[in-house]
């Protein structure tokens, strides 16, 4: 009876060990669940504001765009304006 009763108690000490390794494991696989998930929160968040700065950096880049499209065209005005002037003089037309 007493070499049955060591036997169970040995049994039960090896599926005592068994949970507490398999524990020990479910432990670090939620740890590493758990930072993991925070990362990926962290990330999605940085993800929506770099989301925010790229939708202003391209209302900005339509708005500079429009304006270096204004002046290329005063710039192309002046030019035709000085060619004018420039030709009228040339030709000795009393303009100016």
């Amino acid at each position: 009876m007493t070499d049955t009763l060591v036997s169970l108690i040995e049994q039960h000490q090896k599926e005592i060990w068994a949970w507490k390794q398999k524990e020990s494991r479910w432990i670090q696989d939620k740890n590493l669940l758990e930072g993991s998930k925070r990362i990926i929160e962290e990330l999605s968040t940085k993800i929506v504001e770099i989301g925010k700065i790229n939708l202003a950096h391209k209302e900005l880049n339509g708005k500079l765009q429009t304006r270096l499209t204004e002046v290329e065209e005063d710039n192309k005005k002046l030019a035709k304006q000085i060619q004018d002037l420039t030709t009228s003089r040339k030709f000795g037309d009393g303009t100016h």
